[in-house]
This record gives structure tokens, sequence and C-alpha cells, in this order.
């Protein structure tokens, strides 16, 4: 038997067919170099002719396939000798033998059909166990036992392969080969992390999708049954992320949680609400249901909410944020902090922002800048003639910026319009523009006037300075890292002095935009622990612009009174906090720039806090949460919505309860992996054309970060945790409350 690392063994055939074989052979010259066997016609385009029929192919390698007989779609060569031809076949089967068993494992398998076992008068199929035991993610061990030696089943490999590749064809006699556990499961993770229909693995394309990519086109996989799928591999999958689960579950003592909620309408009315958990280990989802008939009914809602504060742990929550400002959820909120004074309510900053910028959306000057934009916009994408010519005037860039939030895309693509103001006006007044049909054609002209008209470009102006520092930020904490609590308060100053700047301090311009902001940041948005966390993350507080104002400290001791467990926690901490504030002992050697600002705040107080630990607890638990809801996870809805439409029998009900389950726990355990490629879905629907006609038109279906056109200060990132310079960049003093002034 060959092997993939022996030796190559070449035959040197001179190029006429009637040389000696057998005389090259008794020498002991035996090599076997395809180049050979073949002559090169073309090199540009690697044809290539075999020296014993004649046959042109595609390359040496086809070549070798040609002469070794092997693989369904290369002709046999019917004039190579004898010799050669199976030494070209064997080597070719080794190597697909290799891949094989890395791909699939070992073949051995009572049901391949194995020549002496199918041969008349042969015994029963002897017994050959193939034991598969996983461990870790996604690696597995496999033991074999076997009654069988190992040459004897080299050899049944070799048959099953020899039959298959002569023939080139699956027929009902051919062998199916099990798939190894892991990769039933993997299969099983495929459907249930995408929510694809159990019927899809009946499918004939399917089928062939798995032969090719296991099988190697030679070998028929045995797919996993919808039994199988709904059985074992679903109950398997369970268990595994209960065990995730379960380890996750032993930092919440420690760290705290929060417990994300998000509440929607399906259609046909609907309420539909699910539960996650997140902390500094992970994202858990807990539970689906259907709150249809309870939903405006704040004391069953409070019910449902503390069954998982129940499963969760009163002690080990922080805080619950919800996406939902509507309906009896508010009421909820403030009956669950009544009860409880150690937890906190407080809507998603996501949403938050979402309802500020819709609000602006409603001013005068905003939606019109916004309708002219998406009017350029429509137009230019909707031709290839006219989007040809603005690249050209515009370095092949693009105008439209698709964004995962659908609020946020139209203010992009009016901030790049803006950006190539000057490249638009040349475009329209270029010799191309003048001589295209579009020129003369009303929906050309108005654009072009759009677009010549100092008006709109003065209404655009207004839109950067008031919003884009909104859109900046929701940019920020939808990003690839984490939002975590000790920077949103500052941020959302931050974005507040950044409006007044862009207005020149005009008090009367940026006014209107403040009171929006500082509406939903008090109804909504606010909570003690975004303030408290500004207060305790050594970011802020050991720079020279920490400013401590009425809603920091009374935010801080808010957290400092319901956080503790008794008055003598209470005190403790208050004392500690001294050391803290006058930067001593271990704060001393934390406070500087280098220790503080490359690592998470919650790290800096477990390296750093270790002397004062009743401070030191409360400081981790609040650090470590995030400010942001459920939302930033991109968490498909339907999925829930589909699974839960119908009421079912209680074995159905179970099954339907741990595809829920895995579904979207499989979804949260690769969300940072998507993150990294940008694999979320982005919005461009507000133009009023279809994805496929902007993709066709431009391949712009990334998703677009804010331009540079915003200050220095807020475009760098980090690496490893480094915080962004943008979190590290503090307001003036006073931007948190509306100027009284």
């Amino acid at each position: 038997m060959f092997s993939t690392l022996s030796i190559v063994i070449i035959f040197r055939v001179p190029l006429q067919k009637h040389f000696d074989i057998a005389k090259i052979m008794a020498s002991g010259d035996i090599t076997i170099n395809v180049h050979d066997h073949g002559i090169a016609l073309d090199d540009k385009k690697g044809r290539v002719k075999c020296n014993y029929c004649g046959k042109e192919v595609s390359g040496f390698t086809r070549l070798k396939y040609h002469l070794g007989g092997v693989g369904h779609d290369v002709t046999s060569c019917k004039e190579v000798p004898g010799d050669i031809g199976r030494l070209f076949r064997d080597k070719l089967l080794e190597m697909r033998r290799g891949y094989l068993r890395k791909e699939v494992g070992n073949l051995s398998h009572p049901e391949l059909p194995c020549k002496r076992n199918s041969s008349p008068g042969s015994s029963a199929m002897k017994h050959i166990k193939l034991e598969l035991t996983q461990t870790g993610g996604s690696s597995s061990r496999r033991h074999i036992e076997t009654t069988a030696s190992a040459e004897d089943d080299a050899a049944e490999q070799a048959t099953l392969l020899n039959r298959r590749v002569g023939t080139g064809v699956v027929t009902p006699d051919n062998a199916i080969v099990s798939l190894p556990k892991h990769a039933q499961k993997c299969i099983g993770r495929f459907f249930f992390e995408a929510g694809v229909d159990f019927s899809v693995a009946k499918s004939i394309g399917f089928q062939n999708l798995i032969d090719s990519t296991l099988g190697h086109g030679e070998i028929r996989c045995k797919i996993p049954a919808v039994e199988e799928l709904k059985g074992w591999i679903l109950e398997e999958e369970v268990n595994e992320i209960q065990q995730y689960a379960d380890q996750t579950k032993l930092s919440w003592a420690s760290t705290g949680c929060s417990i994300l909620l998000d509440v929607w309408k399906a259609e046909g009315g609907k309420s539909l609400i699910y539960f996650l958990v997140d902390c500094p280990k992970g994202v858990i989802f807990l539970h689906a249901c259907d709150v249809s008939a309870i939903a405006e009914d704040p004391v069953a809602m409070q019910l449902i909410i503390e069954g998982v504060l129940e499963e969760v742990g009163v002690d080990n929550v922080v805080q619950i944020i919800t996406n939902c400002t509507m309906g009896c959820i508010g009421t909820v909120g403030k009956l669950l902090t009544e009860k409880y004074r150690t937890l906190f309510w407080t809507v998603s900053a996501t949403r938050c922002i979402e309802l500020m910028l819709g609000r602006m959306r409603m001013m005068d000057q905003i939606k019109n800048a916004l309708d002219k934009a998406r009017i350029i916009a429509k137009f230019i994408y909707s031709d290839a003639t006219i989007l040809k010519l603005m690249r050209d005037h515009i370095n092949g860039h693009n105008l439209i910026k698709p964004h995962k939030i659908k609020c946020v895309a139209p203010f992009l693509t009016l901030e790049n319009i803006v950006l190539e103001r000057e490249n638009l006006k040349r475009m329209f007044i270029s010799s191309e523009w003048r001589t295209s049909i579009w020129a003369s054609r009303p929906e050309g002209r108005k654009v072009a006037d759009l677009v010549g008209n100092p008006d709109f470009w003065n209404e655009a102006e207004i839109v950067l300075s008031g919003c884009i520092p909104l859109v900046n930020v929701l940019h920020l904490i939808n990003g690839k890292d984490k939002p975590l609590m000790g920077f949103i308060y500052d941020t959302m100053d931050h974005a507040k002095e950044t409006i007044k700047r862009g207005f020149g301090n005009m008090k009367g311009q940026y006014m209107e935009f403040w009171k929006i902001i500082d509406e939903y940041w008090d109804n909504y948005l606010h909570s003690p622990l975004h303030a408290a966390g500004y207060y305790l993350n050594p970011v802020y507080y050991y720079s020279s612009d920490f400013h401590l104002d009425e809603e920091v400290s009374n935010g801080l001791f808010s957290c400092i009174s319901r956080m503790s467990r008794d008055q003598l926690t209470e005190y403790l901490i208050g004392q500690q906090l001294r050391a803290y504030q006058k930067g001593e002992g271990d704060f001393a050697r934390g406070k500087d720039i280098s220790c503080r600002s490359h690592i998470t705040a919650d790290a800096w107080w477990s390296r750093y806090g270790e002397k004062c630990p009743d401070l030191q607890k409360l400081a981790i638990r609040i650090l470590g949460q995030t400010f942001d809801g459920a939302s930033r996870y991109a968490l498909k809805r339907d999925t829930a919505e589909k699974l839960l439409k119908d009421a079912r029998n209680p074995i159905e009900q179970r099954q339907i309860k741990d595809l829920i389950f895995v579904h979207y726990n499989l979804r949260l355990q690769h969300f940072d992996e998507e993150q990294e490629i940008g694999s979320h879905s982005t919005d461009v629907a507000w133009i009023d054309f279809g994805v496929e006609d902007i993709t066709a038109a431009s391949g712009i279906l990334e998703q677009a970060a804010p331009s540079s056109s915003r200050p220095k200060e807020e475009t760098q990132s980090s690496e490893a945790f480094n915080p962004p310079v943008w979190v590290l960049s503090t307001s003036n003093a006073g931007a948190r409350n509306v100027d009284k002034s």
C-alpha cells in the first residue's frame, strides 16, 4: 500500500507508445512522473495531450485521473499500459483515502459492502463498532473497537473505494457511510442556529451538499433523520448549552448580572417576550413566552418577571433593561423596584437614542434635509449611467451608508452627501451630465437644482450638527466592544457638548436638541447606576476633566444605599471610599493613566481594590454591567413567533421550548464572531428600493461606520481593551442639565 508520505515512485516513460514497460520495471528504475506521459500543448491555457490515446485534458493533474481511471468526470485512458494505470490509480486512491479519513473518520462500518463479505460463500459481516466521544467544543476523540485486523480494515476501505471510483456513480447498492457523531451534531447545530426547517434534511440538494463536502463526491453519507435532529441531537445540544449556562451562573454572585427584556407585538397581535441574562462572563437566553393574555395587566406581568428573578436569584440581579417604553411596562418597573430595593430598572440606551433621533426627524429642517438626501440618493442609484458618473467624480466612493439600525442609515447617507458636496456640484455641471438624457428630464433637473441650492446644504449642516453626535454614540454602543456601565454618563454629556459646539454655542439653536435628549434621559434612560459608574470609573475619576455635580453624587449614594446588604456595609463603603478619592494605598499605583486606560474598569477594581473589599464588590457589580438592551444581539424575533404560534400538546411544547433555547443561545455564543465579520444585516429600506437593486448597482452593502468627518477623538478605536479615545474624553461641566442661563 502506498502512503501519502512515502517517497514518490515515478515511472520514466518516453513519449513513444511502444516503450517496453516490463523492461523498465525489471531494471529497477521505477519512477512515475506524470510529465513523461503527456505533452503540454499550451502553457497559458494548461492543455495537455495524453501520450497513449491522444486525448487532450486541462492540465497534468487531470491527466493523472485520466491515466488512473479515477473520477466520474474524467474519461479513462483505454491505451495506457496496465502497470502504469494501476500505479496512478493506487496513488490517487491513497491520497483520497487520506482525505476521507480526515473528514469522515475511519470508513470501517458494518453497512459497508466489502469484497470478501459479499463474495459467494462468505460468512456474515464481521461486527465493527465505532465509538465517538466528543471532547471540547469542536473536536472529537474517536475510539475504535473492532474484531477485524487493521489490515483487513484497510483492504475493505480500498475495495469500497475501488468499486466506487470504478463506476463513478452512487447507486442503491453502494454503501452509505454513517457520519461520525460529531459531524451529525454539527449538522444539527446548523439547523438549530439558522432556524432552518427540518424538512431540508430530506432534500436531494442537501444530501448532495453533504456528500460533496464530507464524502468528497465518492461516498454517500447518511444524514441524520428528522427524528434524530429532533431527538438525541437536540437533547445533547440542550445538555451542552445548559452546562455552559450553569458554569456562567456561578459568576453571578460575585459580578452581578442584568436581565434584558425584549417585548414586542407579533403578527396577528400577539404579545411576546424573551429574557436574556447578561454578565461579564457571557450572555444566556433563558425563556420566550406568549404574554398576549396579560400584556396590559401590570400585576400579572410583574409575576412573570418575578419568576425569572427567582430563577436567576434576586440577590444576583443588579438591573433589568427593557426595550419598551409603551403600555404597562413602565408601571411594572416601578412595582418591581419598590418591592426589591436592590433592583434598578432602565430602558435600553439604543432604544432611547433611537427615540431621540425619531423626535429630531420630526423637526421641519431635519425632515426636509433627509427627504432631499433620499431623493438625491435614489435618483443616482436608480440608473447605472448616473451611478458611474457619480463614482467618477467621487473617486469610486458610495453615498449610501446602510446600517443594521434602521434609523441611522439616512443620517449617515446625508453625512456622506455633505462630504462630497463639491464633487457632486461639479458632477451636475459637467459636460457628461449636460449631454446625458437625464439632464433634460424633470427628475434629473430636480436633483441638479437640489444639489445647486444653498438652502439644502444649510439644512444638511443643521442635521450634522444636531444629530450626527447621537448617531456616533449609537454606532459606538453597537460596535465590536461591549458597552459597559462606566462610560454611558460621560458619553451622553460629550454628545451634548459636541452639539453645542456644532452650533457655535448659540443657545437658540442647540437648546431644541438638548431638550429632546434630556426628556428621554430623565424619563427613560438615566439610572443611578450610570452616575455611579461614571464616579467609580478610574478612567474618568483620576482625569483632570472629572466633574462632580449633584446628579453624579446622588446617583453614587443611591447605589451605595440600595446595594448595601446592611447599615454596617454601607458605613464601611463610605470609609473605604475616602482611600479611592484620595488615591491612597494601591489606588496610588492604579490611578496612573497607563494602569487605568488599558483594562476594563471592573478589572481595575479587581486588581487595585483588594484593601477596600466592600467598595470593591460594589464597584465590580456596577461597572461589569451593560447599559444596552437585547436589541444589540440582533436576535430574530420571527423564530420565536413561528415556534410559539400554535398551541400544542405537552410533548411538542417541551420540544419547542428546547428548540428556542438552543437556537438563541447558539446565536448568542457566535455573536462576537459575527461582529468581527460584519454578518449582521443592514437596512436600506428608507431609500425605497430593494437591497437587491442596490447590491446590483453598487455592491455597497457593508456595515458602515460614521465617516471621518466627526471629531478625531470620536473616531479612534481601541486595541485589546484599551478604551477608545471617545470614552476618555470628558465633557465640560454642566452638559447633563439644560442650560438655564
